[in-house]
């Protein structure tokens, strides 16, 4: 057996991990030293989350070694990961929804204390790191932004030795961003040692000194991304050079979706939008810090939060303001909402039965009360073949698919039916850069098609490059919109923490 190595402060060798005929983890080694920022890459699919499960104790590999500062260790689980220095910033949350936030932390941190003495050290990390959040405030209340920001604060407040970050970045402002990357420089530079697990490989770039590809669960290379160009490292992680998506020639047409005064009032979050309208062929951007609307302004536009007056939103025509979701979906309108699992998919239904939910008024998959199941498993087909989605077998329940694969099946979905009207919250998060790219360019195709589409994103970058026209939510109110050419990633930032916009 090859001897751990004296310098690591984890090492793991030959774990592999398989799920039934599914192999998850084969044979990787992956060794990580005090002080470094090593990043772990790969596209959907390719083994990260498992590999990082079994070093936080939430699953066991079926064979192979893990040494911590050098001794050979079973982490058995996430109480014992915790016990000896390791904590995790999931990408997919662990938090209990009828829990307040202090009350999620408290229970997550072995011997934490509780009460204001709790509250106030959650504010002072928070203020330290730039991260805002309310001590007292229950979870349901809050957006997968806030929900992410809950779980950095619970991981800092652990003061782990070896930091796991998962994806942390996707719902932070770039000056956000930047301060989570002066605090993990820091962390480092006093001997701990980071994961940093990102699709943005600019990110991976600016921050690590050391990264280790995964692809279809195994170890394919390693390289120092500040020396390797982003088309190599891409090339490694996908077998392809290409990471941006191909923008389709197209035209704007008739009027699609229109808001006149609307202004709307839940969970003590206000949404005011004085006028939009959205052309078909046209992609509208909305930029936002996470919980300034997105949530409100997504079931304002979905029906899932109505209005009092028909007028406040007309979609192809028709006012519906008072109209729910399926009475807009059969004047094809679709919506895609931020949190995959839960709302965009039942956990426990199968893929087959997910695509029906959202199908009841597709008179090819539904007439007269009577499913049309050979129609339903061809678009599951589809879906699957279009996005290249990894799935366990489509009669398998979707929570038994990754965060990515999960992405690209309920962005799939509602693509595929060609919708005049699409309405998206945070189409590519957790998704890999290649399926970024393939996502991009299905709405960009839609637009040129004639579908007006309108995108919800914290990725800045994302906006910028399929966006036509961008406006900023901020407090719940939507600032001017702008053709894209007179924004820039820094001034987009500044708008989305209330500083003033260009002019």
């Amino acid at each position: 057996m090859t001897q751990p190595s004296e310098t690591a402060l984890i090492e793991t060798r030959r774990i592999s991990k398989s799920f039934g005929r599914v192999i998850a983890n084969s044979d990787i080694n992956l060794s990580v030293a005090p002080g470094q920022i090593h990043a772990l890459l790969g596209e959907n699919g390719a083994g990260k989350s498992t590999l990082m499960k079994i070093i936080c104790g939430l699953q066991q590999p079926d064979t192979g070694e893990i040494y911590w500062k050098g001794e050979a260790i079973e982490i058995a689980s996430p109480k014992r990961a915790r016990a000896i220095g390791i904590g995790m910033v999931h990408q997919h949350f662990a938090l209990f929804e009828g829990l307040s936030v202090a009350e999620n932390i408290a229970f997550s941190i072995d011997g934490a204390v509780q009460g204001p003495v709790l509250e106030r050290q959650i504010l002072d990390l928070a203020e330290k790191f730039g991260l805002a959040v309310e001590p007292r405030r229950p979870v349901f209340e809050l957006s997968a932004g806030e929900r992410q920001r809950i779980e950095i604060l619970r991981a800092l407040l652990q003061t782990p030795e070896l930091l796991i970050l998962d994806e942390p970045t996707s719902v932070l402002t770039p000056q956000e961003a930047d301060q989570l990357f002066t605090t993990v420089r820091k962390l480092a530079s006093e001997g701990h040692g980071i994961v940093f697990i990102s699709h943005k490989l600019k990110e991976v770039r600016d921050l690590c000194d050391a990264a280790t590809i995964l692809r279809a669960g195994r170890v394919v290379g390693s390289c120092d991304p500040r020396t390797t160009s982003p088309e190599e490292i891409a090339e490694l992680m996908l077998g392809s050079r290409e990471i941006k998506a191909v923008s389709t020639p197209r035209e704007t047409g008739v009027e699609r979706l229109r808001i006149q005064n609307l202004q709307l009032t839940a969970d003590a979050q206000p949404l005011q939008i004085d006028s939009l309208s959205l052309l078909a062929g046209e992609v509208f951007g909305v930029a936002g810090v996470a919980g300034n609307g997105q949530e409100l302004l997504f079931a304002a536009l979905s029906g899932e939060q109505t209005s009092d007056s028909d007028s406040t939103i007309t979609i192809n025509e028709t006012a519906v303001g008072t109209l729910g979701p399926n009475d807009r979906r059969a004047l094809q309108a679709m919506f895609i909402p931020e949190e995959r699992l839960g709302h965009a998919a039942v956990p426990h239904m199968s893929l087959i039965d997910n695509t029906l939910l959202t199908n009841v008024t597709n008179p090819d998959i539904v007439q007269n009360g009577i499913v049309n199941r050979q129609r339903l498993l061809h678009d599951v087909e589809q879906i699957a073949d279009m996005f290249e989605v990894r799935h366990p077998g489509f009669k398998r329940a979707a929570q038994n698919l990754s965060g990515g694969n999960l992405q690209k099946f309920v962005v799939g979905r509602e693509i595929l039916k060609k919708p005049t009207l699409l309405i998206v919250n945070q189409p590519t998060w957790g998704v890999d850069a290649l399926s970024a790219v393939r996502i991009r360019e299905a709405l960009l195709s839609l637009a040129s098609e004639g579908s007006a589409i309108l995108v919800i994103s914290q990725d800045l970058d994302e906006l910028l490059e399929i966006s036509d026209r961008l406006a900023v939510l901020h407090h719940g109110e939507l600032g001017h919109a702008r053709p894209v050419s007179e924004w820039t990633v820094e001034a987009l930032g500044l708008a989305m923490t209330g500083s003033e916009e260009p002019a």
